[in-house]
């Protein structure tokens, strides 16, 4: 089974152009922010300032994308090298005290403007997740790939309406607010899901 999805070339046009001169103004707004940041995460633990990994970006008939996704080190160095991939979780250990106000904020994310220029990913659209759990996921949930019809996103339906998953049941509930938006993907559902991003963002509502 398919989900019917289709976005006119307008509409996706509209959409590319939207994310670069919104990703463009937030970099020079929050460009000033950058040194101060990368200072804190130095001053508190040793390692590199911005964290780069792998994650699923768009299929194609014939192939998905992968991406490198950059945000601010939230973490300590090597977080994972013993326990290999894992989800964060409730009060992490691994999360510095840096890292968890970063975090609280969405500071962190603002790097992923580059991503979103380099069209990577989009500021509207399903969580960027990594290969290791997707493979997992997709043999686990029934349509799990279809959310990767369109780029992922800074922010989306799922991210807004339900809590951040850590675990197979999180990702499968997520995924139904993630399809409902690959099915209705429209430049008025992205500006409702904006401006409820910015209401989320002043309160610090779901970080983890």
């Amino acid at each position: 089974m398919s989900i019917n999805f289709s976005i006119d070339p307008v509409t996706a046009h509209a959409k590319r152009v939207t994310d670069i001169v919104l990703a463009g103004t937030g970099v020079l707004l929050t460009l000033p922010l950058f040194p101060l940041i990368a200072a804190a995460i130095r001053i508190e633990t040793r390692g590199p300032v911005f964290f780069r990994q792998m994650r699923i970006g768009k299929s194609h008939p014939d192939r998905v994308e992968l991406f490198e996704m950059i945000k601010f080190r939230t973490m300590v160095q090597d977080a994972e090298k013993l326990s290999g991939a894992t989800w964060a979780t409730k009060a992490d250990p691994r999360i510095t005290r840096v890292g968890r106000f970063l975090r609280k904020t969405r500071l962190d994310e603002l790097p992923q403007f580059i991503n979103v220029i380099r069209g990577e990913m989009s500021l509207i659209g399903p969580r960027p997740e990594r290969p290791e759990f997707v493979a997992d996921l997709a043999r686990d949930i029934p349509f799990y790939n279809e959310r990767h019809r369109v780029k992922p996103g800074l922010t989306g339906w799922a991210q807004l309406c339900y809590q951040y998953g850590s675990t197979t049941d999180d990702a499968r509930m997520n995924l139904q607010y993630d399809l409902y938006y690959v099915k209705n993907a429209s430049l008025f559902l992205d500006l409702v899901i904006l401006l409820e991003t910015v209401e989320v963002v002043l309160w610090g509502k779901g970080a983890r």
